[in-house]
């Protein structure tokens, strides 16, 4: 399992990992709240970005995966679901509970 590094990035969970955060710079580019988890990268989709949210869902257990293919960025749900990536987009953390909004 690879965990954050603390270089730019802090976060904080809460209630045995009901509720937490991490951000990146400036950036809240995870957060998770009663089963829903919203991604947003505030328009900087680097490798870094994706990469620090992908730890986040390691570390925190959340199940979703952002990948890359052919310049443009996906989401792997926690579902298995492939959808496209949007900034603020918020889905499901638990697959029995489906839905996305962006």
């Amino acid at each position: 399992m690879t965990h954050l590094s603390n270089y730019k990035t802090t976060w904080e969970e809460r209630e045995h990992g009901i509720y937490g955060s991490v951000t990146y710079t400036h950036t809240r580019i995870v957060q998770w709240a009663d089963g829903d988890i919203t991604l947003n990268s505030d328009g900087w989709e680097t490798v870094t970005t994706k990469r620090k949210m992908n730890q986040a869902s390691e570390q925190f257990c959340l199940g979703y995966r952002v990948f890359q293919k052919n310049y443009k960025w996906f989401v792997e749900l926690p579902s298995g679901q492939v959808i496209d990536y949007a900034d603020n987009m918020k889905f499901a953390r638990y697959p029995n509970m489906e839905g996305v909004e962006v």
